[in-house]
């Protein structure tokens, strides 16, 4: 009985510490992305994107997919501004459980990502499929900006709160699981995504 009440009582410390960790990170990324529209501008491509897709006619897909190239711009270079201000804030606030338990990086680095890294890679990824400079076609080059933009709004889901609930959101909202949204990425950004994940 008393092996009983000290799980309890240790999970639920545990627990508690995970909700203050993610309570500071979460204010963290919301004051960092205050400045910026980005979430504006994902949903108002995300939207075109699906209706372009939906259109039968290629002539009429396309159309919807040019009206896109302000949005797609303005997202790119906020994106960046985000990144470049992120990466001055100091190493420890900056760092992201890949296992949900309070003072693991203090164990293990390895157990850790950091998060100016990711969001420098998801920068890069989002300019790249941006500037097209692979010569997509607007139809997959709309399906990679999806998959960029999918990614990136998981890693700041998982930054704040954890993996499996980032991966929940991203199925909930966008119908889409992790796995289809690193494939869906352009291999540059897949090999930079997962270096800094894995390492």
């Amino acid at each position: 009985m008393e092996f009983l009440s000290l799980l309890l009582i240790l999970a639920t410390g545990i627990h508690w510490l995970n909700t203050q960790g993610q309570r500071k990170r979460t204010a963290l990324l919301a004051e960092q992305l205050r400045p910026y529209q980005i979430e504006k501008h994902m949903e108002q491509l995300t939207g075109a994107y699906m209706r372009a897709l939906g259109e039968t006619e290629p002539e009429r897909q396309l159309q919807i997919l040019q009206l896109q190239e302000q949005a797609e711009q303005q997202l790119a270079a906020e994106f960046q501004n985000l990144a470049r201000e992120f990466a001055k804030l100091p190493a420890p606030l900056t760092r992201a459980f890949k296992v949900a338990l309070p003072f693991i990086d203090q164990l293990s680095p390895k157990a850790s990502f950091d998060m100016r890294r990711m969001l420098e890679v998801h920068a890069q990824g989002i300019q790249r499929t941006v500037d097209n400079l692979q010569g997509f076609s607007p139809k997959e080059r709309s399906f990679r900006m999806m998959g960029e933009m999918f990614l990136m709004q998981h890693s700041c889901h998982w930054f704040c709160k954890s993996k499996t609930i980032a991966s929940a959101r991203m199925l909930t909202q966008h119908q889409t699981r992790y796995e289809q949204a690193l494939d869906g990425v352009t291999p540059e950004t897949r090999k930079a995504y997962l270096a800094v994940v894995q390492g």
